[in-house]
């Protein structure tokens, strides 16, 4: 963000996560906020950095403010007076905030800012899921053969990374939709799942090819025009195979199936329906 913001390389960006010696307040990631929130705060951060760094690029550049533009290109941002070839880079700038004798009377040194966000309002992604399932009626065993989602999560910041929480999402989604599953012994009370040598979680042979496409319409709510995705996967997931399932049962007279629907509950729906 701040390399297309403020065309620094991301290998010069020092981050430092979760230190409340720096950020004084604050929740913290829940909700889908991080990008939405947090990224907010930082574009905003960004945009402050430009207007100060403006004023010490017109003084450098023996110009007006209004007449300096700033633009982020191949070389990184940089600031030009309109109209001309004359020009300075942020990083020129950020050197020069430091030399009392190159600042604008008046103005304090340094580069040094903060933004904070507060959201008037949530914001509210939306998508499709599609999940294609094939039932084997002997045995209840099932094959997850297709599944297709096109999300809008507004705009995209990092694509590899939205595939993966939609990955993770279903994958979660498939977990407590056919396998997760808490047992106690009915008479003593004791849990038989207690470790994950005995609670079934999916892996990697249990989950399908997944299509993911993205369809961004970026919201107002924030500067970003950013949504949240970190529930995209698992909210779209349970409905979807569970109504896949259902929907392949059907013609045998099937209304409904309790999650988890492991392939003895299946059976057993099939076999109560054809009796």
């Amino acid at each position: 963000m701040l390399n297309e913001r403020l065309g620094l390389d991301p290998a010069v960006v020092q981050y430092i996560d979760g230190d409340t010696d720096r950020v004084a307040f604050g929740i913290g990631t829940n909700g889908s906020r991080s990008t939405v929130i947090g990224g907010s705060a930082l574009w905003m951060a960004a945009d402050k950095v430009i207007a100060k760094s403006k004023r010490i690029a017109a003084h450098l550049l023996e110009a007006a403010d209004i007449d300096v533009e700033f633009a982020v290109g191949a070389d990184g941002g940089n600031f030009a007076v309109a109209g001309t070839d004359r020009r300075i880079s942020l990083t020129e700038v950020a050197k020069a905030s430091f030399q009392a004798g190159r600042l604008p009377p008046g103005l304090e040194g340094g580069l040094y800012e903060s933004g904070t966000f507060a959201p008037e309002d949530n914001t509210y992604p939306n998508g499709c899921h599609i999940c294609e399932v094939e039932i084997d009626p002997d045995t209840g065993a099932l094959d997850i053969v297709r599944y297709v989602v096109i999300d809008d999560v507004g705009t995209v910041v990092n694509p590899i990374g939205l595939k993966g929480q939609i990955h993770g999402g279903i994958a979660q989604g498939l977990g407590q939709a056919l396998m997760e599953q808490v047992v106690y012994d009915r008479e003593s009370g004791q849990n038989l799942t207690g470790s994950f040598m005995d609670y079934s979680m999916p892996r990697a042979d249990a989950m399908p090819y997944m299509e993911i496409t993205s369809n961004p319409v970026p919201t107002k709510r924030n500067p970003l025009g950013a949504k949240g995705a970190g529930e995209a996967g698992t909210v779209g997931a349970l409905p979807a195979i569970i109504n896949a399932i259902v929907d392949a049962l059907s013609p045998l007279g099937v209304k409904t199936l309790d999650m988890p629907a492991t392939s003895a509950r299946i059976w057993h729906a099939i076999r109560d329906a054809r009796a």
